[in-house]
């Protein structure tokens, strides 16, 4: 049994593989460039998706699917629900799922808290809804306009091997229930070709979440705002998160 609030970071030996994942979307103009990225580079990737999206855009979960990748939860919108009365979660996860379920036509299994805020009420309503969460060993700041080099400083030469990349095919705004200021300015196709190159230079494959698990073993870390240290960059602003 693993351990209260353990979520999916990485994954263990063999570790000659990378996961690739992406919030905030689907994005229209943006998404469908990721997807002929990660096709040309023969790369998965899984997509974690916000509902306020996905129903205005069918057509591109249907796109991801059809080019083999995953989707998985993101939230019913971009809203922290650390803050939402515990009691509400458990429904509020069960009912995005199933929505998103019937959108993709998919089985949906993993869950990724917006912001990568999580605390123990919302970690048992992610349970409770049938969804295991996954959060990340790498984050390349894409939610900031930064120079390109700096986007790719965490993947380089040794970091990749076994971890999951957080990228961004979206930025959450107030239609999704988020007010994070502007977008960064950046190429997120470009940022993802490049990630996954990176990813090859150190002969690693790269796969969405499911199919890496079909290689190797979870690697778990208890992720709850009460008990975690937060990780490198944390203390920016996380507005595409």
């Amino acid at each position: 049994m693993i351990a209260e609030g353990a979520s999916i970071v990485g994954t263990l030996t063999p570790c000659d593989l990378a996961v690739l994942t992406f919030d905030d979307g689907p994005t229209p103009g943006v998404t469908e460039g990721i997807l002929d990225a990660l096709s040309d580079e023969g790369a998965g990737a899984t997509f974690f998706v916000l509902l306020t999206r996905a129903r205005r855009t069918p057509e591109l979960l249907k796109r991801i699917t059809d080019a083999g990748h995953e989707i998985a939860l993101h939230g019913h919108d971009h809203r922290r629900l650390t803050n939402v009365p515990p009691a509400s979660l458990p429904r509020l996860l069960k009912d995005s799922r199933d929505e998103l379920e019937q959108l993709c036509g998919s089985d949906v299994r993993w869950y990724r808290p917006t912001y990568g805020a999580q605390n123990r009420p919302l970690w048992h309503a992610a349970r409770t809804a049938g969804l295991t969460s996954v959060l990340w060993s790498i984050e390349c700041c894409d939610w900031l306009t930064l120079p390109p080099d700096d986007y790719l400083a965490p993947v380089q030469e040794g970091s990749l091997p076994g971890s999951i990349v957080l990228l961004h095919d979206g930025f959450a705004d107030a239609l999704d229930g988020a007010d994070d200021g502007s977008p960064p300015t950046l190429d997120r196709a470009r940022l993802a070709r490049e990630v996954v190159q990176k990813a090859r230079e150190q002969s690693l494959r790269v796969f969405g979440v499911a199919d890496a698990l079909i290689h190797s073993e979870p690697r778990w870390q208890v992720w709850l705002d009460e008990v975690r240290a937060p990780l490198a960059g944390e203390n920016r602003l996380r507005a595409g998160q």
